[in-house]
């Protein structure tokens, strides 16, 4: 084999992971423009100049500024969902699985503040940009399974309660993460109390197992309308 065709091979072999290495570096700079200003006000120049990259091979890459923006969505989503997955939860009895996966949660909203802007921004823009995006309805479909799937595991061994939506939990659990991030500003603003700082943290994390686990426990339905509505 000549050297010619043997760097020939070399270069197809490092091709693919070139490729993937641009598309990730484009991806961490354009999540890092759409946090900060928006679809509307971020500019594909300035990611651009974010990476050693240029706007046209943006182009090529992902079509758009558009193409670009659901790419770093999905990028996004796919964040949150393979730490979830990483869990292996299905090991662990049913009550401190689902501890675990609330802490997780509450842990990856604190440490990815700019994901927090990202779906915030989309809900500015009515969810347009993933309506359309089957990797992104893949990848959240899996964690209302394993919601369901501890929620039957916990009402089999007698610990959670009857009945309980797993999406309806899920907006619980996001909630009780999300809100956090999405208004310390105005929140600090208005009570003059910082929710980033470690002591009201802490606190903002058991609030949020205990409220969770406090639900899901067998008696907490009496009294309360159904769930799954």
């Amino acid at each position: 084999m000549s050297d010619r065709v043997a760097r020939a091979r070399t270069a197809a072999r490092r091709r693919p992971r070139d490729v993937e290495r641009t598309r990730g570096d484009i991806i961490a700079a354009a999540t890092a423009e759409f946090a900060e200003k928006g679809l509307s006000g971020a500019r594909v120049d300035e990611i651009a100049a974010r990476t050693r990259t240029t706007k046209p091979a943006i182009y090529y890459h992902f079509g758009s500024k558009e193409g670009l923006y659901t790419a770093v969505l999905e990028a996004a989503y796919g964040g949150i969902r393979d730490v979830e997955q990483a869990l292996r939860l299905e090991e662990l009895p049913p009550r401190e699985a689902m501890r675990r996966l609330v802490e997780v949660t509450f842990d990856y909203h604190a440490a990815h503040p700019e994901w927090v802007r990202l779906v915030s921004v989309e809900n500015i823009h009515e969810a347009r940009h993933i309506a359309g995006s089957a990797a992104i309805a893949e990848r959240n479909a899996a964690v209302i399974a394993i919601l369901q799937a501890l929620l039957v595991r916990g009402e089999r061994e007698g610990v959670f309660r009857a009945g309980v939506d797993p999406v309806n939990l899920h907006l619980m659990i996001s909630s009780l993460c999300f809100y956090r991030v999405s208004n310390r500003h105005t929140w600090g603003a208005i009570f003059g109390r910082d929710l980033a700082a470690p002591e009201h943290a802490a606190a903002q994390r058991q609030m949020a197992v205990e409220a969770v686990l406090r639900y899901l426990q067998p008696d907490a339905g009496q009294g309360i309308g159904s769930c799954g509505s």
